[in-house]
């Protein structure tokens, strides 16, 4: 995954019918997808919308780590 699209975990969806979805942008910042949000409400008001935190993009940024235990 680029480096650009990790920095940007909060998702806006537009869902469709038959369980369908459009992803309308990526947000740096929950209250940035809130916002559009909002503006996006108002300008389609038929639509429906959510902002979805994806934690799959964070989960690529940390680097696999081994945990050693010993018994002492």
């Amino acid at each position: 995954m680029p480096y650009k699209e990790r920095l940007y975990p909060w998702i806006m969806v537009r869902l469709l019918p038959k369980m369908q979805r459009v992803t309308v942008g990526q947000f740096r910042t929950r209250s940035d997808a809130d916002g559009h949000l909002e503006i996006l409400r108002r300008l389609v008001p038929g639509a429906k919308f959510v902002v979805i935190f994806n934690p799959d993009l964070l989960e690529s940024q940390q680097p696999d780590t081994c945990y050693i235990t010993s018994d002492r």
